[in-house]
């Protein structure tokens, strides 16, 4: 195809695969938005970034700045929920290439009435577009153009300033070329900092032997909003399965009084829809959602797309579920692990779209409630282009509705999830435990493609990992952990209370809970404080103060001269809010090291100092050189310094 453009557009960053995906941003973000633009031959060009809202109409627009070697940059600022449209037109701008050439022979001292009067074109589109008072200034510079007699004031004003302002603000735009429109999703700032607490409500009851009900949860609120939690995430609540039902640890035949896995949903009680009879009523849960929220609280909810073997599903669209030749309902399977109780859904159905159609109910079933917040488990084994389908359906009519993926796969299935529209993601976090490692994946989270499109949340433990590292572990291993997650990322979560109390006896040899609560109900003394609770609380409070820690992507690692201490600057966009974070990674002994700071990023010369107040202790430094000596002992195996500055 013929097109008469000279200007090429290449390397548009950012965008995910060509466009196929977007990218994410929050409200208030910044869209730093690149590309390499050439003109063909050594004309001057111009290139500008344009940018809209789904519901406008007209595009913004702001002009692209050189930065050598073909490279051009603008930002631009998404202001609302929703999908923000984003190309870039670039053009040869012909009114200032002829001024670019007047200058030059001008210096060269060329006459240059032929040029004037070619420059008259030009006049006369800017009296086009100019305000009105200076429509008749710029007629009467096309007569002094054509006037031999007044050749030289038409030419200083050919070379001026102020015309060359005309021309920027006024272009032609001619044989423009625009790139392809790429797309930007904003969501509302819990996308990138939230706080997150889980606990099984069936154990929340101050009665031992005694099943949990919402109530018993709304006693609790209190207790998690002063620990500075914002986000309380329930496993499943809805009637379990009695068919196959597990029983404690595990064992694969349940005993009498044996309370069920949460995951195996359904039974005669009901399904998705419904809830556990021992939690509460609707009215009870719409009452427990409402008081939390009052607490600063969004109660989150599990999407589980599974069923028991007696969930109604199975009976009502048993063609929603795949037989075996035998004609029994194949039940769920990760070998050499096996799940009875559990018969997964069957998305190669003929029935396919009445089955898409009732999951995205549940959603929109529960948002009725007013959850706006669910972690969705397993998604990687459902395909990938529903979830695509669901989240946008979701997100059309309720913006702030976020999801967080359970994921624990390959890397590229779980980045897969998140192109796909999940606002956050599980990590490795869990397993890396070396500065090398924690380094290497934090850099690429931050550095990399993925920070585009990848919301991290750190999580040290779930109720399926118990991890090594945790298991038989001291106070200090536990501070060292949270620390290390409410400081890397903007979103993190425990698993508690057994994260604080510090429950780490594991089944033998395996990264799993001996007494798991996902087995059995568990009973807490719900009042118990301690060093956890109150660091954890007081690592919360400093979160909520500080935007440099309610973000993942602005973070450079720092040398500190020690292999079991890890040091990290991190910053808001526009630095007003700047954060050094030192931590110990040894829970045993007390680690010494030298620090350097990032004089070059923190915008400091040699010996000009800063002034730094550690967050915790309250105490104030004041550092003069470069490299700085620090201790940390197990006891307090971090510190997170305020920067002042001088």
């Amino acid at each position: 195809m013929f097109r008469q453009q000279r200007v090429v557009i290449d390397n548009m960053l950012p965008q995910i695969e060509s466009g196929e995906f977007f990218i994410k941003r929050v409200v208030g973000d910044m869209v730093h938005v690149t590309a390499d633009i050439l003109p063909d031959g050594h004309d001057v060009m111009q290139a500008e970034l344009l940018y809209r809202h789904e519901n406008e109409k007209k595009y913004k627009n702001v002009r692209m700045q050189h930065l050598g070697n073909d490279l051009y940059e603008a930002t631009f600022q998404v202001k609302k929920q929703g999908f923000y449209h984003y190309k870039i037109k670039g053009w040869v701008d012909y009114a200032l290439n002829w001024q670019h050439g007047v200058e030059a022979k001008l210096k060269d001292g060329q006459h240059l009435k032929s040029e004037l009067l070619d420059g008259v074109q030009y006049l006369k589109f800017l009296a086009k577009k100019v305000a009105a008072n200076d429509k008749q200034t710029l007629k009467d510079w096309q007569t002094k153009f054509e006037d031999e007699a007044q050749y030289k004031e038409a030419v200083q004003f050919a070379v001026s300033e102020k015309l060359k302002q005309w021309f920027l603000n006024h272009p032609q735009r001619l044989f423009a070329n625009e790139s392809k429109e790429l797309l930007v999703y904003v969501d509302r700032k819990k996308a990138v900092f939230s706080t997150w607490y889980e606990f099984f409500p069936r154990s929340s009851s101050p009665k031992r032997d005694t099943h949990g009900t919402f109530k018993d949860c709304e006693a609790l609120l209190p207790r998690i909003a002063k620990m500075g939690f914002d986000t309380l995430y329930f496993p499943p609540i809805h009637p379990i399965g009695e068919v196959n039902r597990k029983g404690k640890n595990n064992t694969v035949n349940a005993k009498k009084g044996d309370s069920g896995v949460p995951w195996g949903i359904g039974s005669k009680l009901g399904g998705h829809k419904s809830i556990h009879p021992e939690l509460g009523t609707e009215k009870d849960f719409k009452r427990l959602v409402k008081k939390a929220a009052d607490l600063g609280i969004e109660v989150a909810m599990d999407i589980a797309f599974q069923a028991a073997p007696d969930h109604p599903y199975v009976t009502e669209h048993s063609e929603w579920f795949r037989k075996r030749p035998d004609g029994t309902i194949q039940y769920a399977e990760n070998p050499p692990k096996k799940y009875q109780d559990i018969v997964n859904f069957y998305f190669e159905t003929k029935d396919y779209k009445a089955l898409w159609e009732e999951l995205l109910s549940i959603v929109l079933h529960w948002i009725g409630f007013g959850v706006k917040v669910f972690r969705v488990d397993n998604p990687h084994t459902k395909p990938y282009y529903f979830w695509g389908w669901l989240i946008a359906e979701v997100k059309k009519q309720h913006p702030d509705v976020l999801f967080l993926s359970e994921a624990f796969s390959r890397p590229k299935v779980m980045q897969q999830l998140a192109k796909q529209g999940f606002s956050q993601s599980y990590t490795y976090f869990t397993w890396r435990v070396s500065k090398h490692d924690l380094t290497e994946y934090v850099t690429e989270l931050t550095q990399s493609e993925m920070r585009e499109y990848y919301r991290p949340n750190f999580w040290p433990n779930t109720p399926d990992i118990n991890p090594y590292h945790l298991q038989g572990a001291n106070e200090s291993m536990h501070l060292i952990r949270y620390a290390l997650a409410a400081t890397l990322s903007g979103n993190l979560g425990i698993y508690g209370p057994v994260f604080e109390y510090m429950v780490t006896e594991p089944m033998p040899n395996k990264e799993e809970y001996l007494d798991c609560e996902k087995y059995e109900v568990r009973h807490w003394d719900w009042s118990i404080e301690n060093a956890l609770t109150h660091l954890i609380s007081r690592i919360n409070e400093i979160r909520h103060a500080h935007e440099a820690l309610q973000q993942t992507n602005n973070i450079r690692f720092c040398e500190i001269g020690n292999d079991e201490m890890m040091a990290f600057y991190k910053w808001n966009d526009d630095k007003t809010d700047e954060m050094l974070i030192v931590i110990s990674l040894d829970s045993q002994y007390m680690r010494q090291g030298s620090l350097q700071l990032p004089l070059f990023e923190l915008g400091i010369v040699h010996g000009q100092g800063i002034r730094i107040k550690d967050e915790i202790t309250q105490n104030e430094y004041h550092w003069h050189d470069e490299w700085n000596f620090v201790e940390l002992h197990p006891n307090l195996p971090f510190h997170l310094f305020h920067i002042l500055k001088d």
